[in-house]
């Protein structure tokens, strides 16, 4: 994802000169808070270990649900709230970050953060407002990037895998089933070591601040097969839980059907297909003639990729 990261800013970079670009995603279902898909051009090392430092999750959360409230949801960090983020820009030397919280009609799609270096021109409203046009276009892309490849079945994945994170925000111990899942993630998602090393932190981070167990599907994109990564507490000494695997049926629905803009009949439909129901015991079970069914099942499986039910399910299962 480097070089989508490179090219994101190359082209973003025509709307709003920038030095260094972070962009973090994830789909409405999750709801605001840790990105399934992370893209980073520009920063150095030492300043994006910081700026994913553990400690500074829940203030991240916070500012990203804070974010897409606003009517405009832009800022510029130093101006919208001085504090942690600065001290870190001004040890390493940066100048300013222009954020942008992804948004659409279906909910939040994640954060774009834009730095500027020392001593170059801050950014101003002009930049806020070009910026803020181009985030429907934004999400699109990303949707778009994600769905690229047709929603069918996939090659077997490896079994579960599970891994501990201790207090120190370091992994204490994995089961040998983990090992290659985080292969997988490295090499789909082609990113920095010090980055892939930081997500775990932080997922375990955002753990210790949720009273359940928290939960991510990353897209096929992140690491070959729709994954379920799952994080919860064990007792009260820090560490924390993190278990992958493969992400099917039920669990997988949410994140599908954001990602490839299924609507809420559409989602019911499918619901409905996947328990086995055949087109007319649903449009019975919805109130919808049979002709009204098959019409939503060619745009489910025109939006998947899919030739029909069985592929469907397929996709939904192996």
């Amino acid at each position: 994802m480097e070089a989508v990261a490179a090219e994101l800013s190359r082209v973003i970079a025509t709307v709003v000169p920038h030095d260094a670009l972070r962009c973090g995603t994830n789909n409405p279902s999750s709801g605001p808070g840790i990105t399934t898909l992370a893209f980073w051009h520009g920063y150095t090392p030492d300043l994006g270990r910081d700026l994913l430092r553990p400690d500074r999750v829940a203030e991240y959360m916070g500012e990203l649900a804070h974010l897409a409230l606003k009517q405009v949801p832009v800022t510029v960090a130093r101006q919208a709230r001085p504090g942690m983020r600065d001290r870190l820009l001004n040890e390493h030397g940066a100048g300013e970050e222009l954020c942008l919280a992804l948004r659409s009609a279906q909910g939040v799609w994640g954060v774009l953060c834009l730095m500027r270096a020392a001593g170059a021109r801050p950014f101003d409203d002009a930049d806020a407002r070009r910026l803020a046009g181009v985030g429907p276009a934004l999400v699109a892309a990303f949707r778009g990037y994600v769905t690229a490849s047709p929603a069918t079945s996939l090659p077997p994945e490896p079994p579960p895998g599970m891994l501990v994170v201790g207090a120190d925000s370091r992994i204490k111990t994995m089961t040998p089933q983990a090992r290659p899942w985080l292969a997988a993630m490295r090499t789909h998602l082609a990113v920095p070591e010090w980055l892939a090393d930081c997500s775990f932190s932080c997922l375990a981070a955002a753990a210790r601040e949720h009273p359940r167990h928290l939960r991510l599907c990353v897209p096929s994109v992140g690491c070959g097969w729709w994954t379920t990564i799952e994080a919860q507490r064990l007792g009260d000494d820090g560490d924390v839980a993190i278990m992958i695997q493969r992400a099917t049926g039920t669990s997988l629905m949410p994140s599908f059907c954001d990602w490839y803009g299924v609507t809420a009949r559409e989602r019911q439909i499918m619901q409905h297909l996947y328990s086995g129901s055949a087109p007319k015991q649903i449009a019975r079970a919805l109130d919808l003639s049979v002709y009204t069914v098959g019409d939503h099942l060619k745009a489910l499986f025109r939006k998947t990729g899919t030739s029909g039910r069985d592929e469907l399910i397929a996709s939904l299962n192996t």
